[in-house]
């Protein structure tokens, strides 16, 4: 009742996460651009818009 001993291989991969610093720069930049054009935009409502009611 002895079995026969089996090999098993075992694959190993190891997953890197790529960051490529120009483009999380180039994002970061786009998106503080959307923020300042949106504070902007509340401030011209504020200052502008809302004391003519």
């Amino acid at each position: 009742m002895n079995e026969p001993h089996k090999t098993v291989e075992v694959e190993r991969k190891d997953i890197q996460q790529k960051s490529d610093s120009s483009m999380v720069a180039s994002t970061f930049i786009k998106y503080a651009a959307y923020v300042l054009i949106f504070f902007g935009f509340l401030y011209f409502l504020v200052k502008y818009v809302f004391p003519k009611f």
